[in-house]
């Protein structure tokens, strides 16, 4: 699938219409999006045939784009059952078969071995500080390939050593995109902000 089709796919999906701030609720725009997943099978081979884990899924984005680009299968995970319903809708919307678990990513039972590649826009810390590093430390438990993750490129030092500290083998910064965070929540005070984000992509250690 062209880069340009899949961006054009995820782009008709349904977002959040109540989204809830204090799980820092921001939807992973088509271009973000697309471009991660592309990356992640086009570069490495990291989804294509590959049991894929979508972590804080929100209303699917990631993993729908996972499952268009022939991952073997997909979980969405998410603390949020409304979210949970929306990423089913957005899924069979699409034709698309993935499973789902509704759970706090710090209780996540997977073992090691189920998950080649975890893929995730994870909350950026700015309401529950420290919620990107737990995200970042479960995830380098439980893939047994590669994680994919969207940080603040004003956090890349910070992130690279709790990476390093939290199982990763390598730490590299793929490349740096605009995420526009519209306005959602009431204290935001303009109609949309653009971020400077890095696309890091992590290698946890063998065990």
């Amino acid at each position: 699938m062209k880069l340009k089709q899949l961006e054009g796919l995820l782009g008709g999906l349904q977002q959040f219409s109540n989204p809830k701030v204090e799980l820092e609720q921001y939807p992973t725009g088509p271009h973000i999006a697309s471009r991660m997943l592309y990356t992640a099978e086009n570069s490495f081979g990291d989804v294509t045939d590959k049991v894929v884990a979508d972590f804080g899924c929100g209303c699917g984005t990631l993993g729908v784009a996972a499952a268009l680009l022939d991952a073997e299968r997909v979980i969405g995970i998410d603390i949020d059952s409304q979210s949970l319903e929306l990423a089913s809708l957005n899924a069979e919307e699409l034709e698309l078969d993935m499973d789902y678990i509704q759970c706090d990513i710090k209780n996540l039972g997977l073992r090691a071995e189920v998950v080649d590649t975890v893929v995730m826009n994870p909350p950026f810390g700015t309401r529950k500080k420290g919620a990107d590093m737990d995200f970042l430390s479960v995830a380098l438990k439980i893939a047994s390939q590669a994680v994919y993750s969207l940080h603040k490129t004003c956090t890349r030092d910070h992130v690279k050593r709790a990476a390093l500290q939290h199982n990763a083998s390598s730490a590299e910064v793929i490349c740096e995109l605009r995420y526009d965070v519209p306005q959602l929540y009431k204290f935001h005070k303009k109609r949309e902000v653009d971020i400077a984000v890095d696309l890091w992509r992590f290698v946890p250690k063998s065990i």
